[in-house]
């Protein structure tokens, strides 16, 4: 499985892409750098893409793939639950701020979504795709990812503490988790549902008790003004815990 970060952060910049994954060039997950990280040819390539929630800079990007496949004749199909589905088209692919691609060209629309219920696995091209609700404002799902050779990944999707749940539930070896702010926004962080390096040292102990080990950890969502406080109390948590963290950058690339 081989994986590139579209987009590692929390906002736009002239050197940073708001998140987005992508997954053997295939399949994608939330689109918040995925338009402006692909060409159009390697977009038309794009078999799914997977929503997290709802919030803007996971979906941003929606209309300008979906224009760029209406115009080609191509279609993709999003997978999301459906209070993401019901905001995408009644704020976004509305007819009015944009048009209803998921009805739009009538014959062949650009847009196909597709249902996705947490805790129910399901294959999605040629994965495993896991769909574990998180502790974010409004419906928010991580996902597992596994191919047919036994590779696994989990992104977390913006979350705050408390994923007990989840490590119960997943076996990656690469975990792509939140750390949007630095130590010093504990509250915020907690307030708004997000994790801080503290934060996420408290979560991966958890991880090691119930799993016995602890995978390859990419931090993401970081916000820029930020990243170098991060970066460094990401490092000191590593080195408590033996383990390998890494703030994503934009175009990354990760191979299991």
């Amino acid at each position: 499985m081989n994986i590139r970060i579209l987009g590692a952060h929390n906002v736009e910049s002239r050197t940073t892409r708001c998140i987005s994954l992508l997954i053997d060039n295939a399949v994608a997950i939330d689109a918040g750098g995925l338009t402006s990280g692909l060409s159009i040819s390697a977009q038309q390539r794009l078999k799914a893409l997977l929503l997290t929630h709802q919030h803007y800079d996971h979906i941003r990007d929606i209309p300008d793939l979906a224009l760029n496949h209406s115009l080609n004749g191509n279609r993709v199909q999003i997978y999301a639950t459906p209070d993401v589905r019901s905001a995408i088209e009644t704020h976004l692919l509305n007819g009015k701020l944009y048009p209803k691609f998921q009805e739009t060209p009538a014959a062949r629309p650009a847009i196909d979504f597709k249902l996705i219920e947490p805790y129910v696995p399901q294959v999605i091209e040629r994965y495993e795709v896991l769909a574990i609700p998180v502790n974010h404002p409004d419906i928010t799902v991580g996902y597992q990812i596994r191919d047919n050779k036994g590779s696994a990944m989990f992104y977390t999707a913006d979350t705050g503490p408390g994923l007990s749940h989840c490590w119960q539930q997943v076996s990656p070896h690469v975990l792509i988790v939140d750390v949007t702010v630095s130590n010093r926004y504990d509250e915020f962080a907690k307030k708004t549902g997000h994790l801080t390096p503290a934060l996420l040292y408290e979560e991966l102990v958890k991880f090691r008790e119930l799993k016995g080990y602890l995978p390859r950890i990419i931090a993401v969502h970081m916000n820029p003004s930020l990243e170098k406080e991060i970066k460094e109390e990401a490092a000191a948590v590593a080195e408590v815990l033996n383990a390998s963290i890494t703030l994503a950058s934009e175009d990354m690339r990760l191979a299991i």
